[in-house]
């Protein structure tokens, strides 16, 4: 038996004035549209309000939902690093946040120059091949979602947010599938990019994090070489594309990445098996659902999968 693991992540930055055409409340059906269009098992969102996650809450009833605001649990002001997943799919087992700092369950704490506090969200799900065998005796397969945002100006800060995520990373079963994704603030021939991606190294340790991207068998939309458009799509101004073809020229066109994403889905375990990844530039008119492309992979699973314990029966 094979099944798919699908993921997108999608900033929902709200920081447009209400009477502009990228307001929330003009691109809110937009963005479920696209959301319905893909039905991801796992979707990761950045930088959400509460009032956002609450009209994709109830716009996407099929889907449960994890993760507190930057500031702690009990803040209701500021912004999100959340997991939604199809709970009709997938079960969660086990989730936390954990501050990217020095003080790293301290909620809002920060360190290394950030200008504000970024999190990581993380959930160890389990998915059901069946829906109507959930609760009985199933196929299954357990793998851990992180989902982040990383500081925007500070390369040390992102620097030290990898290590300690990667470490997070590392110090869980070999076995056990990650997916780790969310809005990185730098391309991946940065410090950090090369650090999660194994060429390079930081405070003496190597990340072994793979690029969904360039390892997929299929991608899409493979000429958008940028995710962060600023709603503008591919409508940049002269300055942007002469500063693009600049950076692009810099970093020689590596062939491990051949992009300038910002937005990454990186994973690790021999199992998850990266069969199509997707830049989504999916847009009414002009008018897209987030200043960022979100970003799509579909992970194929292994034919066998563990099957979940069941107490036995009388007379096994």
């Amino acid at each position: 038996m094979s099944v798919s693991l699908t993921v997108m992540t999608l900033n929902l930055l709200d920081d447009e004035a209400e009477d502009s055409p990228n307001s929330w409340t003009k691109r809110r059906d937009l963005c479920v549209s696209v959301i319905t269009s893909y039905s991801p098992i796992i979707l990761c969102t950045q930088q959400g309000l509460i009032s956002q996650l609450e009209d994709l809450r109830q716009s996407l009833p099929g889907y449960d939902h994890f993760g507190v605001s930057r500031k702690g649990s009990e803040d209701t002001s500021d912004e999100h690093c959340t997991i939604l997943y199809d709970k009709e799919k997938v079960e969660l087992i086990e989730g936390g946040t954990f501050w990217l700092s020095e003080s790293p369950s301290v909620p809002g704490s920060m360190s290394w120059g950030c200008e504000v506090p970024s999190v990581a969200t993380w959930a160890i799900s389990f998915i059901i091949l069946d829906a109507s065998l959930k609760g009985v005796e199933v196929p299954g397969f357990a793998f851990q979602i992180v989902n982040t945002n990383m500081d925007k100006l500070s390369p040390r800060a992102r620097r030290r947010s990898a290590l300690l995520t990667w470490q997070h990373i590392a110090s869980l079963p070999p076995t056990l599938p990650v997916v780790y994704c969310g809005g990185f603030n730098t391309h991946k021939e940065s410090t950090t990019g090369r650090f999660l991606l194994g060429r390079s190294s930081e405070h003496g340790v190597v990340g072994d994090m793979r690029d969904a991207w360039p390892s997929a068998r299929v991608r899409k939309n493979v000429r958008l070489i940028h995710t962060y458009h600023g709603f503008k799509g591919t409508k940049q101004g002269a300055l942007e594309l002469v500063k693009l073809i600049f950076r692009a020229f810099c970093l020689c066109w590596d062939r491990q990445t051949q992009d300038l994403h910002v937005d990454w889905i990186l994973f690790r375990g021999r199992v998850l098996i990266p069969v199509s990844s997707e830049v989504v530039s999916d847009n009414i008119d002009g008018y897209y659902p987030s200043s960022h492309y979100p970003l799509f992979a579909e992970f194929l699973l292994p034919r066998s999968v563990r099957l979940r314990e069941t107490p036995a029966q009388d007379g096994s």
